[in-house]
């Protein structure tokens, strides 16, 4: 008896498919530890947050850095998530390759009906990846979860050292910028605290 096995996909293979149309135009979708994983639609707190998020971080950043939202990071040979927002070291503009691990100041994932995906695969992922820090904003608690510090896990795994909770009435700093702050109160949408 043989055992069955998933077909992993590498990042060339990935984009192989897209450039065949293999992926229905009307959906997005996301190479994660060679799995090709549909992106969950948006729901209406997620995109006022994301869109409130955005505004912030351009007036906050002034061109100091790149802000991408929702477009490709690459983590490994088989791994191009899509964050809702990356900020990352300016550079080529990464008209080729997207940005590297290396690049990447900060990545934020907006959520709600992916909280436990968020918090559980794409966690580790950017752990893995030597991603700094990693921020969660979390819908369904109406609270930002701030990851800092990647590990490895004695058993195998990877994790952050620090986790840090902060609420909707808060600042807080925005990482590789110590003179900027961000109010989390301007960035949820109003009727969420309600």
């Amino acid at each position: 008896m043989s055992a069955v096995t998933a077909k992993r996909f590498s990042i060339a293979e990935y984009h192989r498919l897209a450039e065949l149309g293999f992926f229905e135009s009307d959906n997005r979708f996301e190479l994660i530890r060679g799995e090709i994983i549909k992106m969950a639609a948006k729901g209406r707190f997620h995109s006022e947050c994301n869109t409130l998020l955005v505004e912030e971080l351009i007036l906050l950043l002034a061109r100091r850095a790149r802000l991408r939202v929702q477009e490709p990071i690459i983590l490994s040979d088989d791994s191009e998530p899509e964050p809702d927002l990356v900020i990352a070291r300016r550079s080529d503009n990464y008209l080729s390759p997207h940005p590297l691990a290396a690049d990447i100041l900060l990545v934020i994932e907006v959520s709600d009906s992916t909280l436990k995906y968020d918090r559980r695969t794409k966690l580790s992922l950017y752990a893995e990846s030597g991603i700094s820090d990693y921020w969660i904003f979390n819908l369904v608690d109406i609270q930002l979860e701030m990851h800092s510090e990647p590990y490895q896990k004695q058993r195998g795994g990877f994790d952050y050292r620090v986790k840090r909770v902060v609420l909707l009435n808060e600042v807080v700093v925005i990482p590789g910028f110590p003179d900027l702050s961000l109010d989390l109160s301007a960035v949820f949408p109003a009727q969420m605290g309600e």
